[in-house]
């Protein structure tokens, strides 16, 4: 009995058919889906900056401008807030994993609601030190957080020099903070010659010291607020010197072709190498023995002796 093959009407697939190409189809998907991750990375990672630093720098100029115009108590709640608002910033430019940055978030914004309580009721001295050196401590892992993401970059743009550029105010803010919290212990005396000491001064000698202008005009009456701005004058030339010599030497350019070659493969120069993917052929010597091999003794047919 002969069995009758079942053809396909022109037009169909055959299962077989169907099923290679959904499992072509699958595979081109999972390609697709690997570069774009790829693609996604080399945006995102380390390649290049993809942090909000330009908003960040408008932030801190905007917070000093408005602390050296408006004398007011307010303007210290102000100030923290811009300070809470760049540390938020910054922890979202960050690579943390989320539920270590939300953890984060939660304890700064925890500690800096506590903190401008504190500045604003003025319970105590004491009380006000603690939240100036709140501030200096926020400040300090803001800066630490911006220099670690710079220095992971590969390549410098504009948003890594912003990056810089906001550390090194941050580092100034900090600073002053500092010297606030010693006033505060210090019965309210930080300058010499009875000068007052607020937020403005503050600032300017922070940056004064920090820049290592000296302008003479505001000096540390006390040894803890003296070694305080001897650290902060070094901590500026040590960052300018390391970070932005780090930075100039991530900015190269091309590399120079090969001497006596070309710099591109593609272009067929002595400095190319064989194509991607496809074997050099092989020397072959002479009597088309490959070179490096020996060749192989044949043995001679019957009647002829070697």
């Amino acid at each position: 009995m002969r069995v009758r093959r079942r053809v396909p009407a022109p037009g169909t697939l055959t299962e077989r058919e169907s099923a290679r190409d959904a499992s072509r189809g699958a595979q081109g998907e999972e390609a697709a889906t690997v570069t774009r991750r790829r693609g996604r990375l080399a945006r995102g990672g380390s390649g290049g900056p993809s942090g909000r630093y330009g908003l960040l720098l408008i932030l801190l100029i905007a917070g000093y401008v408005l602390s050296a115009i408006v004398a007011s108590t307010w303007i210290d709640i102000v100030q923290l807030g811009l300070f809470v608002a760049t540390g938020l910033l910054t922890l979202r430019s960050s690579r943390l994993p989320r539920r270590r940055a939300q953890l984060i978030a939660v304890v700064l914004l925890t500690g800096s609601v506590v903190a401008g309580a504190l500045a604003l009721t003025r319970p105590s001295a004491a009380a006000v030190a603690a939240a100036s050196i709140w501030t200096a401590v926020l400040l300090l892992l803001t800066v630490t957080v911006i220099v670690k993401r710079i220095l992971s970059f590969t390549t410098v743009t504009g948003q890594s020099i912003f990056g810089a550029i906001s550390a090194y105010l941050i580092l100034g803010f900090m600073f002053a903070a500092f010297y606030a919290a010693i006033a505060q212990l210090d019965g309210g005396h930080f300058f010499a010659s009875r000068q007052p000491g607020n937020a403005e001064t503050f600032q300017y000698f922070s940056f004064t010291t920090l820049t290592t202008l000296g302008y003479g005009d505001f000096t540390a009456a006390a040894n803890d607020g003296r070694a305080i701005a001897v650290i902060e004058a070094l901590t500026g030339q040590v960052f300018l010197a390391t970070l932005v010599a780090r930075l100039v030497a991530a900015f190269r350019g091309p590399r120079a072709p090969a001497a006596g070659g070309s710099a591109d493969p593609a272009a067929g120069g002595a400095g190319a190498g064989p194509a991607r993917g496809r074997r050099p052929a092989a020397r072959r010597g002479p009597g088309g023995a490959r070179a490096g091999r020996r060749p192989r003794w044949r043995r001679p047919p019957p009647g002829r002796r070697a």
